[in-house]
C-alpha cells in the first residue's frame, strides 16, 4: 500500500492537514490553483493557522511539493479532492469548485487511478456529476479503468485536539474492492480508526445530515432564546437547568455560519427539492439561524433608543467577525450583517478582530481597528459577537471603560458578566 503516490488538490483548511498527515507515510504533492498560497506555503507559513510552520517545514522535509504545476501530480495514483463546495446567493449548491477541479484531474487520470472525493456534497454529485467529467476528460470507462471513493472531511477548522487523525473518519469506495483500498489507505494514518459505508452515497449522505442536525439543533436554540427573551426569562438560566436531566442535549443560541453547518443543508435540500419533497423542518431551521444577525443589530438600537442615545452616527463597536471563536476563518460569517444592518441606520461602525492578520484585513471592505481604545469612552454600544479568548477573559469593568455614557453591551456568545442583553 505504501507505493501510493498521492495528491491532493486544495489546500485549505481541509486539504492542507491532510496533506501533511499523508505526508508522514507517502509521496504527496499538493496542488493548488493559488500561487500566492503556494508560495506561502513553500515558505513555510500556513495562513489558516491549521498547520505550525514546523508542520508545514516538516511536510516539505517529508518531500511533500506545493504546487500550482498540473503536470506536477501526473504521476499520482490517488487524487484527494478537497476544494470547497459553497452556495450561491440563491441558497443553491455551487458546484464550480468540484467540477473545475475534476475537470483537472481527469487531464492526468490513469488507467488504475482511483479519485477520492472530500469535499461536502449532496448525494449523487460523485457518481452523477464528477464521474461523467472525469471519463469525458480522461476517455477511461468508470469503474473498469478508473475508480472512485468518497471520504468526508470532519476537519473543524481552529480545534488543535480533535485534528484529522484524531476524527473517526468515514470511507467508500466504487467497487468493494476499492472500497476496501480507500478504507485501508484512511487506516494507516486515521489513528481513531474508519467506518467503512456500505456505498458513496450513504457516505455522501452521512456527512451532508451531521451539519444540517446542529443546523437544526441550533436552530431550536435560537427559537428557544427568542420566546425566552419575550418574557424576560433568562435563556442561559433555562438551559441550565434543563442540562440537568441527562439526555437533553445541551447547545447555546447564536450566529450560524462557517463553510459547514451554514451551507451544507442547502445542499441536502436543493436535492430533496428535486425529487419533489420540500424538507419544511431543515428550511425553517436556516430562515430562523439566518434571522439572527438582523434580532442582534435591532436589539442594539432598541437598548441605544432606550439610552436616548442617537442612532446616526452613533459609534458601535463590534468584538469578532470570524465565524467562531479563536480562528481566522471569515467563510460565510454572519457577523458582516450585524455591521450591514447597523449601517442602515448610519451607526458609525467599528470592528475589532485579533485573529485576523492585516492581509485578511485589507481583502475585506470592513471598518477595521489596529488596537482597542481601552478607557476611552468611545462607544455608544458594543456587540461581543465571537468568542474569542481575548474577549472572555475582559471584565466588565474593561468593556465598560470602552463605552460612552451608559455600558450598552449586547453579548451574543453568553461571556460577558453583566450584559445589557444576552442572546
Amino acid at each position: 500500500m505504501l507505493n501510493h503516490t498521492i495528491a491532493v488538490i486544495g489546500l485549505g483548511y481541509v486539504g492542507l492537514p491532510l496533506a501533511h498527515a499523508f505526508s508522514e507515510k507517502y509521496k504527496v504533492v499538493g496542488f493548488d490553483i493559488d500561487q500566492p498560497r503556494i508560495d506561502a506555503l513553500n515558505g513555510g507559513f500556513d495562513r489558516t493557522l491549521e498547520l505550525t510552520s514546523e508542520q508545514v517545514k516538516e511536510s516539505l522535509q517529508n518531500g511533500m511539493q506545493f504546487t500550482v504545476d498540473i503536470d506536477a501530480i501526473k504521476e499520482s495514483n490517488v487524487y484527494i479532492v478537497t476544494v470547497p463546495t459553497p452556495i450561491d446567493e440563491n441558497n443553491e449548491p455551487d458546484l464550480t469548485p468540484i467540477e473545475k477541479s475534476t475537470e483537472s484531474v481527469a487531464k492526468v487520470l490513469k488507467k488504475g487511478d482511483i479519485v477520492i472525493y472530500e469535499s461536502t456534497v449532496y448525494p449523487g454529485v460523485t457518481e452523477e456529476i464528477c464521474v461523467p467529467i472525469l471519463e469525458e476528460g480522461s476517455g477511461l470507462k468508470f469503474n473498469e479503468e478508473f475508480f472512485c471513493g468518497y471520504s468526508p472531511e470532519r476537519i473543524n477548522p481552529g480545534d488543535k485536539e480533535h485534528t484529522v487523525t484524531k476524527i473517526l473518519k468515514i470511507t467508500s469506495g466504487s467497487t468493494p474492492e476499492i472500497a476496501k483500498v480507500v478504507d485501508e489507505l484512511y487506516k494507516s494514518i486515521i489513528t481513531a480508526g474508519t467506518h467503512l459505508a456500505p456505498t458513496i452515497k450513504v457516505a455522501e449522505a452521512a456527512k451532508v445530515i451531521e451539519n444540517t442536525q446542529r443546523d437544526v439543533n441550533i436552530a431550536l436554540m435560537n427559537e428557544f432564546a427568542m420566546i425566552f427573551d419575550t418574557m424576560q426569562i433568562e435563556t442561559n438560566a433555562v438551559l441550565e437547568a434543563a442540562a440537568t436531566k441527562w439526555n437533553f442535549i445541551k447547545l447555546t443560541p447564536g450566529l450560524v455560519g462557517g463553510h459547514c453547518i451554514g451551507v451544507d443543508p442547502y445542499y441536502l435540500t436543493h436535492k430533496a427539492q428535486s425529487l419533489g419533497y420540500t424538507p419544511s423542518l431543515i428550511l425553517g431551521a436556516r430562515d430562523i439561524n439566518n434571522s439572527m444577525s438582523k434580532l442582534i443589530a435591532d436589539k442594539t438600537i432598541k437598548y441605544m433608543i432606550k439610552a436616548d442615545k442617537k442612532l446616526n452616527g452613533a459609534k458601535v463597536l463590534v468584538l469578532g467577525v470570524t465565524f467562531k471563536e479563536n480562528c481566522p476563518d471569515m467563510r460565510n460569517t454572519k457577523v458582516v450583517d450585524i455591521i450591514s444592518e447597523l449601517q442602515e441606520y448610519e451607526c458609525d461602525v467599528e470592528l475589532y478582530d485579533y485573529w485576523l492578520s492585516e492581509a485578511d484585513k485589507e481583502s475585506r471592505n470592513l471598518p477595521f481597528i489596529e488596537e482597542l481604545p481601552s478607557n476611552s469612552n468611545r462607544y455608544d454600544a458594543i456587540i461581543v459577537a465571537v468568542g474569542h479568548d481575548k474577549f472572555k477573559a475582559m471584565s466588565y469593568e474593561e468593556y465598560a471603560g470602552l463605552a460612552n455614557g451608559t455600558p450598552i453591551i449586547i453579548d451574543v456568545k453568553g461571556i460577558v458578566e453583566k450584559p445589557t442583553w444576552r442572546l
